[in-house]
């Protein structure tokens, strides 16, 4: 399907750093039942980073986020976000910053702000 299709039912962006690697639909206890979309972070370096200086080193543990229904199905995203390390000082990774997220919630900043103004 094509990107710009699907950039409608995604957060703002989000398709711009991940890539779909992976759809499940089923049931879960709701009427309709979910769509789980699978993302990974594309190998891009956060803005700010010298490519040079950095590795990509795999992903962090997947995390599953809720989003707007799709059709009257629950949507969960789960995400899978990249980590690099410096080379030069292992210890140092950085990751990207997911600030289409809401603070501190499981759920997207879009749909919280949706939540928020519905009282």
């Amino acid at each position: 399907m094509d990107k710009d299709i699907l950039a409608h039912f995604f957060p703002e962006g989000l398709l711009d750093w991940f890539d779909i690697t992976g759809f499940e639909s089923g049931q879960d206890g709701s009427i309709k039942g979910f769509y789980k979309i699978h993302l990974s972070e594309k190998n891009t370096l956060p803005p700010g980073y010298e490519p040079s200086e950095y590795e990509s080193k795999g992903f962090f543990e997947a995390k599953s986020i809720v989003d707007f229904p799709i059709r009257a199905r629950n949507v969960y995203l789960v995400i899978k976000r990249r980590r690099w390390r410096k080379k030069d000082d292992p210890s140092v990774i950085v990751s990207s910053d997911l600030s289409f997220l809401a603070q501190g919630s499981k759920m997207t900043a879009e749909l919280a702000a949706f939540l928020k103004g519905a009282h």
